[in-house]
């Protein structure tokens, strides 16, 4: 295994290897990196985000300085995204001045995030002006501007000196809206001044790590009334009606809100505000903050509840990083500041335990009913029993590297490239280290007595405290004695998926010819035939295209691939339902099922010879074993 630097070292390193980047200058007119000094002044940045017509952010910094070299960073290292993810494609227009002098810059070849300039004599401050132009359509990236709302993340629009740790450096932004609208984000309003808001001052980190959601129609719910630590969540709709939250819609949100204070036995924020958009217009998200958090789901989230719980879990995932990522980081994830490279090596724990306790949470809140989350369960161990063959060449630990790898572009085939696994496989592995903690402590003890040591500690701190692989062994065997670093690796680094965690819950997995309630949903939010489980594919319902086909599947063998377009079944024009029937009689009569395809400007017959019936992925309980799932999802 290589040697690794800690994170303390990065710096060091990279300005000995690359003595020209961005990481090695100094900010204003030092010689040699600072990072643990503070910037000298408070920057200030203004951004009009009222060009609706057009999408674009309009920003103006100023920046105190002193004469001689300066470099300016463009956030590139994004938290949450886990890669060199910055938008910096989307800055355009970028002008410094002086003293009312234009200033002279140069993007670094070997960074093209760092702008490098020289501050003339006499020149305390500098002025920026440039534009965001945010995406006009889906294939330039989320859409983050409407003409109803609004998302704006300030990485996007901000650059700050380079040398320089990005908790020490203070600055005062401040935002105008459209007339009228509303916002919510975990910044303070310092003054109003009609529809501009300005904030009080905050570390630049702090900054990055608080966005903001705007819009026309608006509402506010408190999600913890009469508690001292504030929830909220904040919801802005493309319409009003959309905001219509139920009595019982809201109390159900409460309870998770509950649930997971008292799993975590703390709160590591002063106040929290969820973030949410309701829209067809944006684009959807879901990212971690620490004190807040992105997401966005379709419109009618509260107006068609019964019909709506695909991707219900998003926020306890999202609230779930407070604890889990924000507070207690991965020591590789760390970096001083955003231009920093960072290393993934523990997202599994980062993002695989939040899996995990997403799931749990909005089970135990019943936000989801609890044959829904069996439901749920059930489609992910189904992928990685049936759908993830490239687990014969690649390992969960290697997955964290996707990020940076995959920058979550899409694939060909998903099954065999495998992507970012430590999600769902994660998951999986928490869920056998559940059931082992619960069998060592004769049922006593679980995982949420792990959260609450690990998660729960200095309780009131938002300050990171950050942990390594060791620390999480050294916690799991706090709660039961195990050869936990054996049992972690032997799950991380095997050319297998991790599926022994449901057996140990008292639970397998079987396939029916009728899909769950849960897989009707998921075809219909995603306007899809999936028959992934049976003939290896899925097919869109809109335009009759192969979104994806299983890797050594049968309609990977009989020469089927992604992008291929479905025209005809046994000699009729395609539809989804005339599919399914055509896989029903294949194993009723035996005989193939014939497929028109066109691929490319070749239209071609392939016959699958399929015999199986139609499979959908249920739970079903092993008899006379415990049953450890059940307690699991149980409210607290």
């Amino acid at each position: 295994m290589p040697v690794r630097p800690s994170p303390a070292m990065l710096p060091l390193l990279i300005a000995a290897l690359l003595p020209l980047s961005s990481a090695a200058q100094t900010a204003p007119s030092a010689d040699k990196p600072v990072p643990d000094s503070a910037y000298p002044g408070t920057l200030t940045l203004e951004v009009d985000a009222t060009d609706l017509a057009h999408r674009v952010f309009h920003a103006r910094q100023r920046i105190p300085v002193q004469p001689g070299p300066l470099t300016l960073l463009y956030p590139q290292w994004l938290p949450g995204n886990h890669s060199p993810t910055g938008p910096i494609n989307k800055l355009a227009g970028l002008v410094v001045t002086g003293n009312g002098q234009r200033i002279a810059w140069k993007r670094d070849p070997l960074d093209v995030y760092a702008f490098k300039l020289v501050v003339p004599e006499g020149v305390s401050t500098i002025e920026l002006a440039f534009d965001y132009l945010s995406p006009t359509g889906g294939d330039q990236g989320r859409v983050v501007m409407s003409q109803d709302m609004l998302s704006l993340q300030w990485n996007a629009v901000a650059l700050y000196p380079a040398g320089h740790d990005a908790g020490r450096i203070r600055i005062a932004p401040s935002l105008k809206l459209p007339a009228g609208w509303q916002s919510g984000t975990a910044l303070e309003v310092d003054a109003r001044e009609g529809d501009t808001l300005r904030y009080k001052p905050v570390p630049f980190d702090t900054l990055v790590d608080s966005p903001l959601f705007a819009g026309r129609h608006y509402q506010q719910i408190d999600l913890a009334p009469g508690a001292k630590v504030p929830v909220r969540l904040n919801v802005v709709a493309d319409d009003p009606k959309y905001l219509e939250a139920k009595p019982e819609q809201i109390a159900a949100h409460r309870r998770m809100v509950e649930q997971a204070t008292r799993l975590f036995r703390s709160q590591h924020y002063d106040h929290y505000d969820f973030l949410f958009s309701l829209s067809d217009q944006l684009g959807g998200i879901g990212l971690e903050h620490h004190r807040s958090s992105e997401n966005g789901l379709d419109p009618e989230y509260f107006t068609d509840w019964d019909k709506n719980v695909v991707g219900r879990d998003l926020l306890a995932h999202e609230y779930t990083h407070s604890w889990n990522g924000k507070f207690r980081r991965p020591a590789d994830l760390a970096t001083p500041n955003f231009n920093v490279p960072m290393q993934d090596s523990l997202l599994w724990v980062y993002e695989g335990q939040t899996q995990y306790w997403g799931y749990v949470l909005t089970a135990r809140a019943r936000m989801w009913k609890e044959q829904t989350a069996l439901e749920v369960l059930a489609v992910t161990v189904a992928a990685y029993t049936t759908d993830r063959p490239g687990f014969a060449w690649r390992n969960v630990q290697d997955t964290t590297n996707d990020p940076i790898i995959g920058l979550r572009r899409p694939q060909p085939y998903r099954s065999q490239q495998l992507s970012e696994e430590y999600y769902s496989a994660g998951q999986l592995i928490w869920l056998a280290v559940d059931a082992k903690l619960r069998e060592l402590s004769g049922e006593k003890r679980s995982l949420d007595d792990f959260a609450a040591a690990f998660f729960g500690v200095d309780d009131g701190s938002y300050a990171v405290k950050t942990y390594t692989f060791d620390d999480v062994v050294a916690t799991l065997n706090g709660v039961a004695r195990h050869d936990w670093a054996g049992f972690l690796r032997e799950r991380l680094d095997a050319n297998a998926a991790p599926l022994d965690g449901l057996a140990a819950s008292g639970w397998k997995l079987v396939y029916s010819d009728k899909p769950s309630d849960y897989v009707k949903q998921t075809e219909g939010v995603r306007k899809v035939t999936d028959l992934n489980w049976s003939l290896g594919l899925i097919v869109s319902n809109k335009d009759s295209t192969l979104s994806s086909v299983r890797w050594d599947g049968p309609a990977f063998n009989a020469g089927l691939a992604p992008g291929s377009t479905l025209l005809a079944v046994n000699g009729y024009a395609f539809e989804g339902e005339r599919l399914k029937d055509a896989i029903t009689a294949a194993k009723d009569k035996g005989q193939p099922i014939e497929l028109v395809v066109k691929q490319g400007e070749m239209v071609k017959t392939v016959r699958i010879d399929y015999r199986d019936g139609l499979k959908y992925p249920r739970l079903e309980r092993i008899p006379g074993t415990p049953d450890r799932l059940s307690k699991i999802l149980a409210p607290k």
